[in-house]
């Protein structure tokens, strides 16, 4: 079994025990709770590179990378360093994170008055999990089109469009963009990392996002650490990058961030 196939399943197995039926009439009503700026257009508001800031303690691939027991602090640190959206991760087993941490990042965000998207980064199997993000505050869920069946994507992507969120397609190869294609998404992200195995290489973007029709928002995720590699990024033609660990990893992430915007 490879790495997200062991994910998947284990999310599966964790989640069943809250699984009830997600009527329209629910989303609709959590749908009428979303202000402010859309996941979308927080990342079409940039002149420049959008960037994708990610609360993430830790992941299979790189290990433990940042202690962080108040996941507010971080959120501090990028809401200083003016970045156009957030990706709080939530999933405990893999990446230590868990829903608490959005709750308390979209409570700091909204306390401060700073109108700044949050993407509830998790592994998503069930609209439940939706109903969980946009109760939590999020403004986007992820989709990863190689984890799960045409019907389930298409269960997701209903469900976060009658809740008010976003909804952020990822893909690794032609073949899942040409899937994601399929179901008409504002937001695709093209994830450098082959889940399956943890490798990761940037050519992935420059290969995928060429391909993407104009009016889907592009995202380049994974292995971006320096002004270099965003500039690569966005040669190709990303609108907008998610970036975890070279930002966790610096003490006041400032800097990184405007050189990123400005790559």
């Amino acid at each position: 079994m490879d790495k997200l196939a062991e994910i998947m399943a284990h999310k599966r197995e964790e989640i069943e025990h809250r699984i009830r039926p997600v009527r329209d009439s629910e989303l609709n009503r959590l749908s009428q709770n979303q202000t402010g700026k859309s996941f979308a257009e927080a990342l079409r508001a940039r002149r420049g590179l959008a960037v994708i800031a990610e609360i993430k303690r830790r992941s299979p691939s790189a290990g433990q990378i940042a202690e962080l027991p108040d996941a507010t602090e971080q959120a501090r640190k990028y809401q200083n360093a003016e970045v156009d959206c957030l990706s709080v991760l939530t999933d405990e087993k893999y990446f230590g994170g868990s829903l608490r941490d959005l709750w308390n990042v979209t409570d700091f965000l909204s306390d401060h008055r700073r109108d700044i998207p949050c993407l509830r980064k998790d592994f998503f199997v069930h609209p439940i999990q939706i109903v969980e993000a946009a109760e939590a505050g999020a403004r986007c869920i992820l989709i990863i089109v190689r984890a799960l069946e045409d019907d389930e994507i298409d269960r997701l992507y209903d469900a976060a469009q009658a809740a008010g969120l976003d909804a952020l397609f990822e893909v690794h190869t032609e073949r899942e963009l040409d899937r994601a294609l399929e179901f008409g998404p504002r937001i695709v992200g093209v994830n450098n990392r082959d889940l399956s195995r943890f490798v990761t290489d940037l050519a992935i973007s420059e290969l995928i996002i060429p391909q993407m029709p104009d009016d889907v928002i592009p995202v380049s995720e994974s292995g971006i650490f320096t002004p270099e590699d965003a500039a690569r990024a966005h040669a190709c033609g990303a609108q907008a990058i998610l970036v975890g660990e070279a930002l966790m990893r610096e003490e006041d992430p400032t800097d990184l961030v405007k050189a990123f915007h400005q790559a």
